[in-house]
């Protein structure tokens, strides 16, 4: 299933354009940028701190075992972005991630999970907060 069938499925269809985007630059950062396999996951986002919240979190694996700087450490936050060299031909499709997302973060697994390893990079949107990335552009 792809992102543009499951998101209004499950009434999210707001959170459509910004999800695509969003997980294209981290999907295509995994293809580019490791050698091994890569996958995409989906989970709705359930209650925090008792709180029930509608929206996504998209994650991506792959088994590089490096997570780029601007999603090493805690999650993150909006608004919370380094920015690239001005001469960098690339590193600008994760600071969309640092735009757009609600929340953000990457961490590394060890051999024995999954017995890969690499990294998970994720970031969540939150319903309420949907980018329309068509105006934005």
């Amino acid at each position: 299933m792809t992102l543009r069938a499951v998101l209004p499925a499950y009434g999210m269809r707001e959170l459509l354009d910004t999800a695509e985007l969003l997980a294209s630059e981290l999907v295509t950062n995994a293809y580019r940028h490791t050698k091994g396999p890569a996958a995409l996951r989906l989970r709705g986002l359930g209650e925090a701190d008792g709180v029930p919240r509608s929206g996504v979190r998209v994650t991506v694996w792959d088994t590089d075992s490096h997570v780029p700087s601007l999603f090493d450490g805690p999650a993150c936050r909006r608004g919370s972005q380094e920015q690239p060299d001005e001469r960098s031909i690339g590193g600008r499709g994760l600071l969309l991630v640092h735009e757009w997302a609600d929340r953000w973060g990457g961490c590394l697994l060890g051999d024995d999970l999954f017995g890969c390893g690499g990294k998970l990079l994720w970031f969540e949107l939150d319903a309420r907060s949907a980018v329309d990335v068509r105006a934005a552009a």
